[in-house]
């Protein structure tokens, strides 16, 4: 692949830090957590502990002070071993960002050293059962009753619902207003009112908890407002690039993950008396899954670059999340045709990549609206 050229010394050293703590925490207690459907609060707070959470965070608030790099190591990290259990990514880099972004100085300083230990796991809602990416239509609402906010509705599909502790909640403040009646307000999870469904059963991400949540005449105060009443909507527009960019980081890493398991499969299965990978088909697929990888890490590692120069634009991140989530299911898809019978087994890991894959190309907005948001910008510019 190409060289990259935006990791210092010290962003290699914190790969190789994360890398060998991925080997020894999660490598060998993946499946067992794929069976339980969540992986173990342990995890988190040894996570937090090695440093691997909230990387951005600055020190000031019990943070790392890394940059957004040292987020991509993770990613990275995670994607090559197939380890979707950990949703390390959403709590750090989607949704922790809101409270840096908009949080006042008690929520930053109350939450932040929590969520950066393990001791307070994350999780966002906005999806709801007749409201996915359409999040004008959400119809939770949150009215204010004296110095509270009353809360009834419920959300789904939401990824960490069953660890979670403190969560983010979309909601209209004022139903009349549309978009401009949104906002986002933190919700702890012992609250009264507050119900988690079950833990959802998934095709793939099958050690990432999901679930549906209700909200039931739950109080929360007013200073657990995030940001201004009625710019909620407009704050998840802001996030969104950063999310989907994330998305792609992951995509571009487990496309080449899947490739090298499948050369390596491919060298080792016999057919016919010789090497799978001595067919011309089989190196022509692999020729063919290799360029596909080049062009998605070179256009990823671009939206990298330009995201660390704030300049990354939400076409670009649609455009990224689009063309690595399509190029990840492609890709994985072949993979998992050159395995033959295997491909098709759980035990192989091409397999998990193959169900892990589908996700992509529907959470954090679906292929579809990316070309909606790539085609809207093309046909007013």
């Amino acid at each position: 692949m190409f060289p990259r050229k935006f990791f210092s010394e010290d962003h290699e050293i914190f790969r190789d830090a994360t890398r060998r703590f991925i080997e020894k925490e999660i490598v060998p207690n993946h499946g067992e957590w794929e069976q339980q459907g969540i992986v173990s609060r342990e995890l988190w707070n040894a996570a937090g502990e090695n440093g691997l959470l909230c990387c951005t965070v600055p020190e000031e608030y019990g943070g790392p002070g890394g940059d957004f790099l040292h987020s991509v190591v993770v990613n990275e990290e995670l994607a090559k071993v197939g380890a979707t259990g950990p949703a390390f990514p959403l709590h750090s880099d989607i949704i922790v960002p809101y409270i840096l972004a908009y949080g006042s100085e008690d929520q930053k300083r109350n939450w932040l050293p929590k969520v950066v230990s393990g001791e307070t796991v994350m999780a966002i809602g906005m999806t709801e059962p007749i409201a996915g990416s359409d999040l004008q239509g959400i119809q939770t609402k949150a009215e204010r009753d004296g110095n509270h906010f009353v809360l009834n509705g419920q959300k789904v599909w939401i990824s960490n619902g069953q660890i979670a502790d403190l969560y983010i909640i979309a909601c209209k403040t004022d139903p009349k207003e549309g978009a401009k009646g949104i906002s986002l307000i933190l919700v702890e999870g012992d609250r009264e009112g507050f119900k988690r469904g079950k833990n959802l059963e998934k095709i793939g991400y099958k050690a990432q908890d999901t679930s549906e949540l209700f909200f039931e005449d739950l109080r929360v105060p007013i200073t657990n407002l995030l940001g201004q009443e009625g710019r909620g909507f407009a704050q998840l527009m802001q996030q969104l690039p950063q999310e989907r960019l994330v998305v792609a980081i992951r995509c571009a890493t487990a496309l080449e993950a899947a490739l090298d398991e499948t050369i390596r499969y491919t060298k080792e299965r016999k057919a016919f008396g010789r090497s799978i990978s001595d067919f011309q088909n089989t190196r022509f697929k692999l020729a063919e899954v290799k360029t596909l990888a080049m062009v998605t890490r070179a256009f990823t590692d671009q939206c990298i670059q330009l995201h660390l120069e704030g300049k990354l634009t939400a076409e670009d991140a649609a455009a990224a999340k689009l063309q690595t989530t399509e190029a990840l299911n492609k890709g994985v898809d072949e993979c998992l045709q050159l395995h033959g019978g295997y491909g098709y087994s759980w035990e192989y890991p091409i397999a998990r990549a193959w169900a892990d894959a589908r996700m992509s190309r529907i959470a954090g907005g679906s292929s579809e609206i990316m070309k909606e948001i790539i085609s809207r910008n093309m046909i007013t510019a």
